[in-house]
């Protein structure tokens, strides 16, 4: 299979779609328990059956058709109608599992008239060619994070394009944005209740790499009729076969993009909507290889700086070797907001004179929440919790971040020319 073909963004078209993310920000739409349950009401449920296509059947593309499966039987009117991967054994079991048509090639799947929408949950080279053609295909799409790899900065314009001509519903996979806490700490930040934000911590730490050490079903699998190494291999280096390679891709920067790619879009998504913020301005990013130091690529202790235009820092921090974790932090000019497990505490400074407050969070993280969200939108055509339009500058930064460790430099975002220098 030949490499895919990005087509030429113009200067002009690309500005006039990202002006549309400038404008995003926190809006003024309500975003609390009662709208959520409206979107997912009876009627929706009525209305008629969604079927989806899974794109990719590996470990995480498994755990989502569970979700699925499990929302079926909870009575939510979806079906998954076909199921593709470039890896048979994987292919066959999804196939037996869930009754679905099973296709080695996507293509073939985003033209079978029962896949409404699609699911994305290949390897992270392969989710921006595989979005931009769902969405050419009129499906709507729940791709996985991140919405690209690293280095395809121009397919990242391109979808940015697509999306905004073609109109289909977009869900990123940020299943933290199903939470309440991020619209809440919004409100309070528009209130005026910490005054200026200046400063956000937050962080990712746990102990072990094993989202990366992913488990190799077959030692001694090799290319063939059974597992398409080529159609793994896209548009990356074209590299001997290897098992580590096919099975644990997430270790090698060839297909991943470690802790910045693969864990921070959950960390900085909801910051970024929080903030109001859009492109970041400068990021600066250190770590590396500390514990972890096999055949393993990318870094296992990684931190970053994100400066934005509006004169706020963010600062994220993420260790694979130690789960002794860091609250989520927003500091201001008169407070201070502290995420804690069900409550948010705001802290006003000294020189303030106003009381503490404590926020319940009213909706916790649900990764089923997170479903119900996308296909009540596929229905009612609203805009989903997490969508291409929010993961957009959110991907920018974290590509900055890796161009920055890799290359042990400052890297800054052009706004004028809406390109990475």
């Amino acid at each position: 299979m030949s490499k895919p073909i990005i087509p030429a963004v113009s200067r002009r078209s690309f500005i006039k779609s990202i002006g549309a993310t400038t404008a995003y920000g926190i809006t003024a739409r309500a975003e609390d328990v009662a709208e959520d349950t409206a979107e997912n009401s009876a009627e929706d449920a009525a209305n008629k059956k969604i079927g989806i296509g899974v794109i990719g059947c590996g470990g995480r593309g498994n755990s989502h058709i569970r979700f699925l499966q499990q929302l079926k039987e909870d009575g939510e009117a979806v079906e998954i109608t076909a199921v593709c991967d470039v890896y048979s054994p994987r292919l066959q079991k999804a196939g037996e599992e869930t009754g679905a048509k099973t296709y080695t090639d996507y293509h073939e799947l985003l033209n079978d008239p029962n896949v409404n929408a699609i699911l994305i949950t290949s390897p992270d080279h392969w989710h921006g060619y595989q979005l931009l053609d769902a969405l050419k295909a009129g499906k709507d799409v729940y791709c996985e994070k991140p919405l690209i790899h690293w280095r395809q900065e121009k397919l990242a314009k391109q979808l940015l394009e697509a999306k905004k001509d073609l109109k289909q519903i977009v869900q990123v996979g940020t299943q933290c944005m199903s939470s309440s806490a991020w619209s809440q700490a919004a409100r309070m930040i528009k209130r005026g209740d910490i005054g200026k934000p200046l400063h956000v911590q937050a962080g990712y730490f746990r102990n072990g790499e094993w989202g990366e050490r992913m488990p190799i079903d077959d030692d001694n699998a090799q290319p063939g009729k059974d597992l398409s190494w080529e159609n793994f291999l896209g548009d990356a280096p074209q590299r001997p076969f290897s098992v580590s390679r096919f099975f644990q891709w997430r270790l090698y920067w060839d297909y991943a993009g470690g802790p910045s790619t693969d864990l921070f879009p959950h960390t900085l998504t909801p910051i970024q909507k929080m903030l109001g913020v859009n492109m970041p301005e400068t990021i600066t990013a250190s770590g590396g290889r500390f514990l972890y130091n096999h055949e393993r690529e990318v870094p296992d202790v990684f931190n970053m700086t994100i400066d934005y235009p509006e004169e706020i820092s963010v600062v994220l921090m993420c260790c694979l070797g130690n789960d002794h974790g860091i609250p989520t932090v927003v500091r201001g000019s008169e407070g201070t907001i502290t995420f804690e497990k069900d409550y948010l505490l705001v802290t006003p400074q000294p020189n303030v004179k106003r009381p503490k407050k404590v926020d319940p969070i009213q909706r916790k993280e649900s990764q089923m929440d997170f479903w119900k969200n996308f296909l009540s939108c596929c229905r009612t055509r609203k805009e989903p919790w997490s969508p291409l339009e929010l993961a957009y500058p959110v991907q920018i930064a974290l590509q900055m971040g890796i161009i920055s460790l890799r290359e042990q430099k400052v890297t800054h975002f052009s706004q004028e020319d809406a390109k990475i220098i």
